[in-house]
């Protein structure tokens, strides 16, 4: 060994000598700058849409179950969140290695969708699995909730992709209960109320997206916050606070937005399957599918390579706007839905 060691040395003395060693890192140095370029690309590439039902029913029969009220939404919440760890990269947003730790879309886009993981899973152990208020919580479901509102970017001790998949098993636990009829302890209630809540909480999620969105080119504020309320002495400040998104967070609030339009486009779909006895009995299907027609429009392909930012009316597009305008028609075709829902 102590032969072989001197001989290394000495060949790398050799390569020193002749000014090959710096030539042979800067080499190695090239390939790996090729390496991380490539895979970062191919990381940053958003996952494919997916046929729901036709997952769902793939889903139960690997698992020999037998599909019944609920089960689609439940397998398409699973999806998600597996598309999460398991696309190209895996779980990227508390990646501290090249290339994750130096991306910024696919995380953001990671968080839009995580959201909508975490929203269905508090409204199915808060309300859809629950018969009325006072009734026992699912256990699964229990689990299963706070393990997706665990920190998205923890890296270690414990992962959040661990703490994730806890989450994934116990959502496969209620599923596999639901579709057991052995069994009268997992329920699914696709009533409208339940729906509705559902949805008021989608609309403010939506709101929120649309104008931050919107933000991108510049808008004064007014100080809203004593709106509704009686009059009071004090001078309330009217003056106008001009709210612009900083550039370097642009495209992150863009991709936000496509993996939550992304995540909800999958649920709507869902929702359509299990609730669509309540939605015919409301005439509230039309209403659900421009829904689902305003959120595929916001599932174009990107073409440009970066998220553009020209003024409203300028040469140059705008794509958060263009993305806001698409979340705001939804958003409103939402709030139809909802009144709906809410009529006897």
């Amino acid at each position: 060994m102590r032969e072989f060691l001197q001989g290394q040395w000495a060949r790398l003395q050799a390569l020193m000598g002749r000014g090959l060693l710096p030539k042979v890192l800067v080499s190695a140095l090239a390939v790996y700058l090729v390496v991380v370029i490539v895979l970062g690309i191919y990381w940053s590439s958003e996952p494919d849409l997916f046929p729901v039902q036709e997952n769902a029913e793939q889903m139960a029969l690997r698992n020999n179950q037998q599909p019944v009220t609920g089960y689609v939404t439940t397998a398409t919440l699973i999806t998600l969140a597996k598309t999460l760890l398991d696309k190209p990269g895996g779980y990227i947003t508390n990646d501290v290695m090249p290339p994750g730790i130096w991306l910024d879309n696919m995380p953001s886009w990671e968080f839009g969708v995580l959201v909508q993981v975490r929203d269905m899973a508090r409204s199915m152990r808060n309300d859809i699995s629950r018969s009325q208020s006072q009734s026992v919580e699912d256990r699964d479901l229990r689990v299963a909730e706070p393990q997706f509102n665990f920190d998205n970017g923890s890296w270690a001790i414990p992962s959040t992709e661990r703490e994730y998949r806890r989450g994934i098993e116990a959502l496969e636990s209620y599923l596999a209960r639901l579709a057991d009829p052995s069994r009268a302890d997992a329920h699914f209630y696709a009533r409208a109320d339940n729906l509705r809540n559902w949805l008021a909480n989608l609309e403010t999620r939506l709101g929120s997206l649309s104008n931050r969105l919107s933000e991108s080119v510049g808008k004064p504020r007014l100080n809203l916050s004593l709106a509704g309320e009686p009059v009071v002495q004090e001078e309330v400040d009217l003056t106008a606070e001009q709210v612009t998104t900083p550039w370097t967070e642009l495209d992150d609030v863009f991709y936000e937005a496509r993996g939550a339009t992304w995540a909800l486009l999958h649920l709507l779909r869902a929702v359509e399957v299990d609730f669509q006895q309540v939605l015919r009995n409301k005439n509230a299907l039309p209403s659900l599918r421009q829904i689902i027609v305003e959120l595929e429009a916001a599932q174009a392909p990107m073409w440009s390579p970066v998220i553009l930012n020209g003024s409203g009316f300028g040469v140059l597009a705008n794509h958060s706007l263009t993305m806001a305008s698409y979340i705001s028609r939804a958003n409103t075709a939402i709030r139809d839905l909802r009144s709906l829902l809410a009529q006897g």
